[in-house]
């Protein structure tokens, strides 16, 4: 993980902009400079309106994150070129040239209150702005939902000669009903070619936008096991969402696991997405060809294994995933290495399941306190309480 994205940076608790022709990124400053300070960069999302620039009242969730197209686009491009030079002058080309302009938030749905043709009119000058204060910038969109409009956002920017860098869009696996195992690749595959010849950057996934989502659960980290080895090389970009169940759209809430979107909880206590993500930080570069001596066309069970050279290491993933309430069941495994240089014979196990890497059951054992005090935060972020007990033996 590289990059981070969020909404709102022009939202006036912001204070991007003041009044016409009046900014402030001070704000802004200081969370571009933390995420440079963590080895982090910003996957910088151009929204919402402005009181300012609104051309409506309509808002969105509990943030209220004006909606409305700008009533003057010429201002808009105003506040996107004064953006650029302030970034090119605080963090300089090269650093900036690195992030990615995305432009708006699906406008597909109720983020956006104007029209499909208003969105690729902002785009226009959106970009446009961007280009004309360095043309190295990368910029894209649509930002849609549910992998829609790629065709026609692809074709408007090739008529019009606007500069595209990539195409951007949205998807979660229960977008689409029935749910259905595997439909993430589907829809992606289907997106890239749409997309092409441009990358095509998935800036929001996860394992369900509402239920069966199971975001405290193991089944959200089988799930990211599961997608990611599937996906790999259809998309340039993937983007979880959330990081943080730190989280204002239905307004602030208390319960530590609420089934909320983040891989972490308000208190700071790693679920078992997020030790998914853990793992998959620690393996090596190089993916290793697996083969199978068994019919695994009903199988829920797989395995994907990742060899560190460098280190003489191996990690082999083996998950087991299937949709909620489809067949799934306890399944024996036999793994084989042959031909990796290895540095000595010892395996290593950890897992994640229902009884390891899984701070919810304890949560739920103590009677699903909405508040817990800080002795129980602390018992529930201890990873050797989650993890099994590492133990080696002859392979």
């Amino acid at each position: 993980m590289k990059y981070v994205r969020f909404h709102g940076m022009f939202d006036d608790d912001m204070s991007t902009l003041l009044s016409q022709g009046v900014y402030s990124f001070f704000n802004l400053d200081s969370i571009y400079d933390f995420l440079l300070s963590i080895g982090m960069k910003p996957y910088v999302e151009l929204s919402f309106m402005p009181d300012a620039l609104k051309s409506g009242p309509s808002t969105i969730f509990h943030y209220k994150g004006n909606t409305s197209p700008p009533r003057d686009y010429n201002q808009w491009a105003d506040l996107i070129t004064a953006l650029a030079r302030h970034l090119i002058d605080r963090y300089g080309a090269p650093e900036v040239r690195s992030w990615y302009f995305e432009v708006w938030n699906e406008p597909n749905l109720a983020f956006w209150n104007g029209t499909q043709a208003e969105y690729f009119k902002l785009y226009n000058y959106t970009a446009q702005a961007l280009k004309a204060v360095d043309s190295k910038i990368m910029v894209g969109g649509p930002a849609t939902a549910q992998s829609q409009w790629i065709p026609a956002f692809k074709s408007f920017c090739e008529t019009n000669k606007l500069p595209l860098d990539f195409i951007s869009t949205h998807e979660y696996p229960t977008d689409i009903s029935p749910l259905q195992r595997g439909i993430m690749k589907k829809v992606i595959t289907q997106a890239k070619k749409e997309a092409a010849p441009y990358p095509v950057y998935y800036s929001e996934y996860n394992s369900g936008l509402f239920d069966p989502g199971f975001h405290d659960d193991p089944y959200a980290s089988a799930f990211v096991m599961y997608n990611l080895q599937d996906l790999q090389g259809l998309t340039h970009l993937l983007s979880y969402w959330t990081f943080s169940d730190v989280f204002e759209e239905g307004g602030f809430l208390s319960a530590p696991f609420h089934e909320g979107f983040g891989m972490m909880t308000i208190n700071g206590v790693a679920k078992p997405v997020y030790r998914a993500f853990e793992l998959l930080h620690r393996t090596g570069r190089a993916r290793v060809a697996v083969s199978s001596a068994t019919n695994t066309t009903n199988a829920t069970a797989g395995v994907f294994v990742i060899n560190n050279p460098e280190k003489k290491e191996a990690m082999a993933i083996l998950y087991n995933h299937n949709i909620p309430s489809a067949p799934i069941k306890t399944e024996r495994v036999c793994l084989v290495l042959s031909g990796l240089r290895l540095k000595d014979n010892v395996a290593i196990v950890e897992r994640i399941d229902d009884t390891h890497s899984n701070p919810t059951a304890l949560w739920k054992s103590l009677g699903s306190p909405t508040y817990i005090n800080h002795a129980t935060v602390e018992r529930l972020k201890k990873p050797a309480s989650w993890r099994s007990k590492r133990c080696s033996s002859p392979s």
